[in-house]
């Protein structure tokens, strides 16, 4: 059962945020991208207080680099797609588990990003989850 509304449209759009952000890290990196954005969705705190769709989540301004510079414009894949389900239904990973935040530094990951603390890195990304002061509802269960 999904945890967030998605029609197919939204789903190919996440598929395709998937593709764009983190397709050199294969399907456990793809999966932890879309943890972070359905995230995004349920917590209703921070930077992300009013979003209610994917396409909310996706096109927020300054929120993923895809959108931002162009690598947005792959086709998603059937691979891309299954990837996107599961991330709508909830399945969830670890460190991206209850993460808002992830980036691709160029060396070390900081030990916070946007005030919010490491949780680790998974190859080229750091993720990042905001404490339960700051973001209860993010670990509240499905």
């Amino acid at each position: 059962m999904a945890v967030v509304k998605a029609r197919d449209q939204d789903i190919n759009l996440l598929a395709r945020l998937l593709r764009a952000e983190a397709e050199g890290e294969g399907d456990q990196g793809m999966l932890m991208v879309g943890n972070v954005g359905i995230n995004r969705i349920r917590a209703n705190c921070s930077d992300f207080k009013g979003l209610r769709t994917i396409p909310q989540m996706i096109y927020q301004p300054h929120a993923f680099e895809a959108t931002q510079h162009g690598y947005f414009y792959q086709k998603a894949r059937e691979r891309d797609v299954r990837l996107a389900k599961r991330s709508v239904e909830g399945e969830r990973v670890w460190p991206a588990k209850f993460s808002l935040w992830y980036f691709r530094p160029e060396g070390d990951c900081p030990d916070e990003w946007y005030n919010q603390p490491l949780v680790a890195r998974y190859k080229a990304h750091c993720f990042y989850q905001p404490t339960s002061e700051t973001c209860d509802n993010i670990y509240n269960t499905f």
